[in-house]
C-alpha cells in the first residue's frame, strides 16, 4: 500500500501556558502600549529586550514590528538612504531586497553557492560595489563566518545580518547575528519563537542602537529600555532621526519571554527531526542533500535539497507527486512567485541583471518546512515519500 502523510506543515506548537498566562496579565491591565506603565512597572517589551541581549550576548536591543522591520531600521540606523547601493543575497526571501528597497536604496545581488550561502567569491568581486551587506542567513545555512567577515573588513563593508532563520544558531560558537554591526531576527509564527509577528534588533554600536530605538517611536522615552545606551548617547542623536513607529506591544513581548527561554530546549528537538530527514534522504540518486559543516550550530527547523541540473518540468512533477501524498514542498526554480517563494529576478524594482550560475542552483532547490509538531516517525515516512518520488520520476527520465 502506497504510504501518505496526514500531518500539517503550518501547525504551529501551541504557546506555552506559561506566555498565555502573561498575555492574560497584560490583557487585564491593559497597559499594551510598550510606554504605557504603572508607577515602578517595569515593561513586558523593555524586560524582553535585556533578556534577548543578555542571550546573545549583545550590548543593546530593541523589540520592534517584525524582522523586516528591524532590518529596514538597522540599515537607516547605519545611514543607508535613497540611492544607496546595498549587497545582499540572491537566494533570501521578499523581506530582505524590501527592507532596502524601503530606503530608496538599491539591492545589488550576491550569488548562491551550492550549499545554499551566499556565495563568498562573488562576495569578494562586489565588495566595492557598496557600503554595507545585508547578509541573509537563508533557511538557517550560515556561510564561513570568519572568512565572510575578513572580506568585509579588508573592503570596509559594513554587515547587517538576517538571523529569521537562525535564531539559536551559530558559527564556531559565536550566536548568529553577533558577527556584523547588527543582528536582525524574526518572531513570525514560522519563526523559532512566535508572536504571530515581531521582530528584534541587536547591536553593541551605541549610536546605532540609540537610532535604531529613536527610529523605533520612542519619542522622548528612550529611558524606559533596559538594554540601551546612556541617555547621553540619545542627546546627540535625538533631534536628527525621525519617528518610524513600529515598537513591540507588551502583549507579544509577554508571548516571547517564555518561549525565549525554552529555546535552548527546542534547538535539539528541531535537530533531531532534521536528522531524520537528512539521514532518509542521503544517498537517493539524482537528489544532492546539504551537508551542515562541523563550525555551523543549526537549527534544522526547515531542511532544503537540490534537484541540481533537473529540468523544471521533472522538479514540478516531484513536487506534485510528492504533494498527492500529502508531503508539501516549495520549489525556488519557479518562474513566478508562489506564497513565500521567489526569486531574486522576481524582484523587478531591483532591475538585477542575470546570475547564470546562481539560476542553476535556484533552479534546483526544494525547501520543506520542519515543525515541532512532527514525531521523528513522521519525518521518516516524509524522507521515505520523497526518496520514492525522486526515485520514480529519476529513473524516468534516465
Amino acid at each position: 500500500m502506497t504510504e501518505t502523510f496526514t500531518g500539517s506543515f503550518t501547525q504551529q506548537e501551541p504557546i506555552p501556558d506559561e506566555a498565555i498566562e502573561a498575555a492574560l496579565a497584560v490583557m487585564r491591565h491593559g497597559r499594551l502600549h510598550r510606554y504605557n506603565q504603572a508607577p515602578g512597572e517595569i515593561g513586558e517589551a523593555a524586560q524582553l529586550e535585556q533578556e534577548f541581549a543578555a542571550l546573545v550576548g549583545a550590548k543593546y536591543c530593541v523589540a520592534v514590528a517584525s524582522g523586516g522591520y528591524a532590518m529596514a531600521t538597522a540599515l537607516r540606523a547605519a545611514g543607508v538612504g535613497p540611492g544607496d547601493a546595498v549587497l545582499s543575497n540572491a537566494f533570501t526571501l521578499a523581506p530582505v531586497p524590501g527592507a532596502i528597497a524601503s530606503l530608496g536604496a538599491r539591492p545589488v545581488f550576491v550569488g548562491v553557492a551550492e550549499d545554499l550561502t551566499i556565495d563568498l567569491d562573488d562576495l569578494a568581486a562586489k565588495a566595492d560595489q557598496a557600503r554595507v551587506l545585508l547578509l541573509s542567513h537563508m533557511r538557517g545555512h550560515i556561510c564561513d563566518m570568519d572568512r565572510l567577515m575578513a572580506i568585509c573588513d579588508a573592503a570596509g563593508l559594513l554587515v547587517i545580518e538576517d538571523c529569521a532563520h537562525t535564531m539559536g544558531g551559530s558559527w564556531n560558537g559565536v550566536p548568529s547575528g553577533r558577527h556584523g554591526v547588527a543582528g536582525c531576527y524574526s518572531c513570525q509564527t514560522y519563526k523559532h519563537v512566535n508572536s504571530g509577528e515581531g521582530g528584534l534588533l541587536v547591536t553593541d554600536d551605541a549610536e546605532l542602537a540609540a537610532r535604531a530605538i529613536m527610529l523605533s517611536g520612542s519619542y522622548m522615552l528612550y529611558e524606559r529600555h533596559l538594554a540601551a545606551p546612556a541617555p547621553e548617547v540619545f542627546e546627540r542623536i535625538r533631534y536628527e532621526t525621525p519617528n518610524i513607529s513600529g515598537r513591540m506591544d507588551n502583549l507579544r513581548a509577554a508571548i516571547l519571554r517564555p518561549q525565549l527561554r525554552h529555546l535552548d530546549a527546542q534547538v535539539p528537538r528541531w535537530n533531531d527531526r532534521y536528522r531524520v530527514l537528512e539521514d532518509g534522504l542521503r544517498g537517493q540518486p539524482g537528489l544532492t542533500v546539504i551537508e551542515r559543516p562541523a563550525p555551523e550550530g543549526y537549527v534544522g527547523s526547515s531542511i532544503q535539497f537540490l534537484l541540481l541540473d533537473w529540468a523544471a518540468g521533472q522538479v514540478r512533477e516531484v513536487i506534485a507527486r510528492c504533494a498527492a501524498r500529502g508531503v508539501e514542498l516549495k520549489w525556488f526554480g519557479a518562474p513566478e512567485p508562489v506564497a513565500f517563494t521567489s526569486r531574486y529576478d522576481s524582484w523587478r524594482y531591483a532591475e538585477p541583471p542575470r546570475m547564470p550560475d546562481s539560476d542553476r542552483i535556484l533552479a534546483g532547490i526544494v525547501d520543506m518546512r520542519v515543525p515541532l509538531t512532527f514525531s521523528l516517525e513522521d519525518c521518516a515516512l516524509i524522507a521515505r515519500i520523497i526518496r520514492s518520488e525522486v526515485g520514480a520520476v529519476f529513473q524516468g527520465g534516465a
